[in-house]
C-alpha cells in the first residue's frame, strides 16, 4: 500500500479540517520526553507520530525536555535521548527545547493566577491532602487554605522560592473544583518544594512545577498547533485546557490522545526498565536485550525497521498490544534485504584437505549480497585447513540425505562457494572428542557441476583456518519468558529468561569482518543476523571481535 493509497488517520483528519478552515497556518508538534531514564521502543512510536505528522505537513516537531523533577533527571538521560531521536529520525535537525527555559515564565503565571483568586498556597501535607482530595467515588473537601488572601498567597510563593520554607510544608494549588468527576481537576498541585539543584538551573529555584501546570503552557510557548500525546493523558486533558483557557497565552495549543505501544514479552515502564538495570540483571540501558533505543541499536535493529514498524501500526483512540513477532518480522525483512553476507563458524572444528597442497592459496570473489550488486563483492581465502561447524559433521552413516544434508563420513558436502570435499576421518584427542576431520576436495567443483556419481548432501558454511578471526558471538533471546511478565500482581524479576543471553568464544570469522563498525549488517549464512558489539574494544595488536546476534534467520518462538 502507497502513502496514498493509506487511510488517514483521526489526527491526520484533526490537522487536515484546521488547515482547511484556517485555524492552523502552521503545523508543530512536539516530542516532550522527561530526562529521567532511556527512550524504549513506546517511545519511537510518538517518535514517528509527532516527526511523521510534522514532515507530512512541512510544519515543525520540536524535541523538548520536560525537565521538571531534578531529583530523578540526569544530563547521561539527556544526551542519550538526543542521540536516540538523531539516530531514529535523522532528518529533524531542529533546536533542543527544555521546560527550564520557561521556568520564570511559569512562575509568573503561576503568580498571575493567584492575583485571579484561580490559584492558592496550601499547607496540608501528602496525607491530609490525599484524604481532602476525595476519592473516585467521593468528591473531595476543601482546604482550609482554599479562601487564603490573594497578597498572603503571593508571599508565601516568594518565600517558598527562596527556600525559607521546609519541605512539604507548602504547595502551591490550583482553584478549580473539588467536587468535580475528575480528580485532576479537584486543585492540582502547581509547585512543589524541592531543595536541590537543577541540572540546567542550578539552585537558583527551591520549587519545580508539576508536569500538568508546566506543560500546556510550554506548548503555547513554542506555538505547538498539536500537542499529541498517548491514551493515558487523556483524563489530564480537561486540566490542560483549563490552563490554557484562564492564563494570558501567546498561544492556544490543544492536546490529542491516541494509543501507546504495548509489545508483549516486553516491559517498557521506565521504573521497572531502571530496576533491570541498577539490580544488574541486565548490562546497562543499551543491553541488547532490553527494549530502550540504544540496546535495540547496539543489537543491530535499525533506524529503518523500527519506523516501518511504528508506520504500519494503527494511530487510533484505543491502547492494545501488539506481538513482537510482528516487530522481528519488520527487523528479518531490512536484514534480509539490506545485510551484507558473511560466514562465521560458531562452534569450529578443523578440516584437514590432504589432497590439497598445504603451500597453496586461493581467494574465491564472491557477492557481497546474492541481490544487491551495490553491496559490493568479498574475497574468501581458501586453504589446506578450514574450519567447519562442529555441528555440520556426523560420524553416523545410516543418516539419510534428507534429515542431514551436512557432511558425513564417507560422504560428500559442499563448501560455501568453494569446494566439493568428502570426509575421509577423524582424529580424536585424549579425552575422546574430534579434534580434526581428514578430507579430500573434489578437484574443478568451484563454482561447477559435481562430476557424475558424486553427490553432495547440501552446502556449508566455512572459513580458512590460517587467514580468519577468533571472535566471540553473543546469541540473544527475548529477555521475558512469560507474554505478559507484569501483569496484575506478578513480580516481572521472576519472568525473565534464564536463556536471554548465550556468549561462545572461540568463535572464527571471515578475516575481512575485522574492520566491522558497529552498525554494520551481516547475515552469518546459516546462522542469523548480527552486528559488530559497539562494547568491543580495540587495541595495537587488532581488536577484540565481538558480534551480537541480532535475530534469528527464523522464529524460534512458533509453536
Amino acid at each position: 500500500m502507497t502513502d496514498i493509497d493509506k487511510p488517514i488517520n483521526f489526527i491526520q483528519q484533526v490537522i487536515n479540517a484546521d488547515l482547511e478552515a484556517g485555524t492552523v497556518k502552521k503545523v508543530i508538534t512536539r516530542f516532550p520526553p522527561e530526562p529521567n531514564g532511556y527512550l524504549h521502543i513506546g517511545h519511537a512510536k510518538s517518535i514517528c507520530v509527532n516527526f511523521g505528522i510534522a514532515e507530512q505537513y512541512d510544519g515543525a516537531c520540536n524535541l523538548r525536555f520536560d525537565d521538571t523533577n531534578p531529583a530523578k533527571e540526569d544530563e547521561e538521560y539527556v544526551h542519550a535521548i538526543i542521540e536516540d531521536v538523531r539516530w531514529l529520525w535523522p532528518q529533524w535537525q531542529g533546536d533542543i527545547c527544555y521546560a527550564s527555559n520557561y521556568f520564570d515564565q511559569l512562575y509568573s503565571w503561576a503568580q498571575y493566577l493567584i492575583n485571579e483568586g484561580k490559584a492558592y498556597v496550601c499547607e496540608l501535607n501528602a496525607v491530609d491532602m490525599r484524604e481532602y482530595r476525595g476519592t473516585l467515588t467521593e468528591v473531595g473537601k476543601n482546604s482550609p487554605f482554599r479562601d487564603r488572601s490573594a497578597s498572603e498567597s503571593l508571599a508565601l510563593l516568594e518565600q517558598m522560592k527562596v527556600g525559607e520554607i521546609d519541605e512539604g510544608r507548602m504547595t502551591l494549588r490550583a482553584k478549580i473544583d473539588m467536587a468535580s468527576p475528575n480528580i485532576n481537576m479537584r486543585d492540582p498541585v502547581m509547585y512543589r518544594i524541592k531543595k536541590m539543584a537543577h541540572q540546567r538551573t542550578g539552585d537558583k529555584w527551591n520549587i519545580y512545577p508539576s508536569y500538568d501546570f508546566a506543560h500546556g503552557q510550554e506548548d503555547a510557548i513554542e506555538a505547538v498547533s498539536h500537542s499529541i500525546c498517548t491514551l493515558e493523558f487523556a483524563a489530564n486533558r480537561p486540566l490542560y485546557e483549563w490552563f490554557v483557557a484562564n492564563l494570558p497565552l501567546p498561544s492556544t495549543p490543544h492536546q490529542y490522545e491516541f494509543g501507546r505501544l504495548n509489545l508483549n514479552y516486553t516491559v517498557t515502564s521506565k521504573r521497572k526498565l531502571k530496576q533491570l538495570v541498577d539490580e544488574n540483571h541486565v548490562e546497562g540501558w543499551d543491553d541488547p536485550r532490553m527494549p530502550t533505543i540504544s540496546g535495540l541499536r547496539r543489537r543491530g535493529v535499525s533506524a529503518h525497521s523500527i519506523r516501518e514498524f511504528c508506520d504500519s501500526l494503527a494511530v487510533a483512540k484505543t491502547d492494545g498490544v501488539v506481538d513482537i513477532a510482528q516487530f522481528e518480522h519488520f527487523i528479518r525483512d531490512d536484514l534480509n534485504n539490506n545485510a551484507c553476507r558473511a560466514m562465521c563458524v560458531i562452534n569450529p572444528v578443523l578440516v584437514t584437505l590432504t589432497n590439497y597442497s598445504a603451500d597453496k592459496n586461493e581467494e574465491f570473489v564472491v557477492p557481497g549480497h546474492p541481490n544487491r550488486d551495490d553491496l559490493g563483492e568479498r574475497s574468501l581465502p581458501f586453504s589446506s585447513q578450514i574450519y567447519i561447524d562442529r555441528n555440520d559433521f556426523s560420524e553416523d552413516t545410516t543418516l539419510s540425505r534428507k534429515k542431514f544434508k551436512r557432511l558425513v563420513i564417507g560422504d560428500y558436502v559442499r563448501l560455501r562457494s568453494a569446494y566439493i570435499i568428502r570426509a575421509d576421518e577423524v582424529i580424536r584427542d585424549a579425552s575422546g572428542e574430534i579434534s580434526e576431520i581428514i578430507a579430500s576436495i573434489v578437484p574443478d567443483t568451484v563454482g561447477q557441476d559435481a562430476p557424475e556419481g558424486i553427490k553432495a548432501r547440501g552446502v556449508i558454511h566455512w572459513v580458512s583456518a590460517s587467514k580468519s578471526a577468533d571472535c566471540t558471538v553473543k546469541i540473544y533471546d527475548r529477555l521475558f519468558n512469560k507474554a505478559a511478565p507484569d501483569a496484575g500482581d506478578e513480580n516481572f524479576l521472576d519472568n525473565i529468561n534464564p536463556e536471554s543471553l548465550k556468549v561462545i568464544e572461540g568463535c572464527k570469522v571471515e578475516v575481512g569482518l575485522l574492520d566491522a563498525q558497529a552498525g554494520d549488517h551481516y547475515q552469518f549464512e546459516r546462522e542469523g543476523y548480527f552486528t559488530r558489539d559497539s562494547k568491543s574494544t580495540r587495541d595495537s595488536k587488532g581488536s577484540e571481535l565481538a558480534f551480537n546476534c541480532t535475530i534469528g534467520l527464523r522464529d524460534n518462538w512458533k509453536a
